[in-house]
């Protein structure tokens, strides 16, 4: 199995948290669309004929495509891959892309789940990030999918903004929670130095929240999100029971994937490719990558990053097995620290960090680094 993911890296406004590759210029957006399927035929042999169960619409700001255009990629892919075991076809998109006459034209298309980026349900924080849209708007793009059909709906929260009187987060959370949404992420406000965000925080006109604030919030969304029946599957990631995101949970198993556009990164075997970020030499059909050969140490150091941010945990049989006693007994003995402290439990061979921990996961997987 394998996955197709399909890059859309233009942003009508750029948010000011956002370090991601992203271009305004929306008129080379048609052009773009052409070289993406002359890149998908160009690129179809790298995953070896592989069927695949996903494809992803991710940018950027995907809703900027006509819906014309997405369907025109799905039957590029089909022409090309074996998509017959394809469970998830999803699309992200900006609440206010999703008007009405939108929505009626994608639920005629072979999109069935999107991903809404919606961040908050208060207005004053999504001015403060410079999003597009407002807490009405993201309600009502909610509501039109569901009366369009598309039942698989994930949104995007950002926790851990500081400044803003009120309990802007436990008013976000109890909206998600009502709107009965299928699938949440729910992201930590990162401070990205090539951004307005991080500009803001230099100048001393933001100041982020403590690590111990950060812990509570992040405390808090776990809390009220598995209280409502959501399953806290990954450090960032919350699905009600049979709605975990086929896409990126393949992500987290090692499975090998295929991205188009540019930016769009690639995995096969032992070989990681990216194209280069630059959209307007994609537009004409200029494609240029870089790659990175995988050793079996960064194979290693995958697995044990991708599984421990999960509830599934690394496996030592399977780590003996694939790569070596020694690695092995290294990563066991230094699990041995955190089991003690209970931010790792150890159930046979199996050794994972529980939910309510997660936001330690990145000391915890840095310490085992081979």
């Amino acid at each position: 199995m394998a996955t197709l993911y399909l890059h859309v890296p233009f942003c009508k406004r750029i948010c000011s948290y956002c370090d991601f590759y992203k271009v305004g210029a929306i008129e080379l957006l048609p052009k773009v669309v052409s070289m993406m399927h002359r890149e998908m035929a160009e690129r179809a042999d790298y995953l070896e004929h592989r069927e695949l169960s996903s494809i992803y619409f991710g940018g950027g700001t995907p809703s900027l495509l006509r819906p014309e255009d997405i369907e025109s990629l799905i039957q590029s892919a089909a022409s090309l891959f074996d998509i017959s075991g394809v469970r998830e076809i999803t699309l992200e998109a900006n609440p206010d892309d999703l008007t009405q006459e939108y929505v009626q034209a994608l639920s005629h298309t072979p999109i069935n789940r999107v991903s809404l980026g919606i961040q908050s349900f208060d207005d004053r924080v999504l001015k403060f990030m410079n999003r597009r849209h407002t807490a009405e708007e993201a309600i009502k793009a909610v509501e039109r999918l569901r009366k369009g059909g598309i039942n698989n709906i994930s949104i995007d929260l950002i926790f851990g903004v500081s400044g803003f009187e009120g309990d802007h987060l436990g008013e976000s959370l109890s909206e998600a929670t009502q709107l009965g949404v299928e699938h949440i992420s729910a992201y930590h406000l990162t401070i990205e130095e090539r951004t307005r965000l991080g500009l803001l925080t230099r100048k001393g006109e933001y100041t982020p929240l403590s690590d111990e604030e950060s812990e509570q919030e992040f405390l808090r969304v776990h809390h009220v999100l598995t209280q409502a029946g959501y399953d806290h599957y990954e450090v960032s990631n919350f699905a009600r029971p049979g709605h975990q995101a086929v896409h990126n949970s393949a992500y987290w198993r090692g499975v090998e994937y295929l991205g188009i556009g540019a930016g769009a990164h690639s995995f096969s075997r032992d070989n990681r490719t990216w194209c280069i970020s630059s959209a307007k030499e994609y537009s004409e059909g200029k494609f240029r990558y870089e790659d990175e050969h995988l050793t079996p140490i960064d194979h290693l150091n995958e697995y044990v990053m991708v599984s421990l941010r999960t509830e599934r945990g690394i496996d030592l049989n399977y780590i003996a097995q694939n790569y070596g006693i020694e690695h092995q007994e290294r990563i066991a003995q230094s699990l041995g620290a955190w089991i003690s402290s209970g931010a790792v439990v150890r159930e046979g061979s199996i050794a994972r960090i529980p939910a309510d921990k997660f936001l330690i996961s990145d000391a915890v997987i840095e310490s085992l680094f081979a």
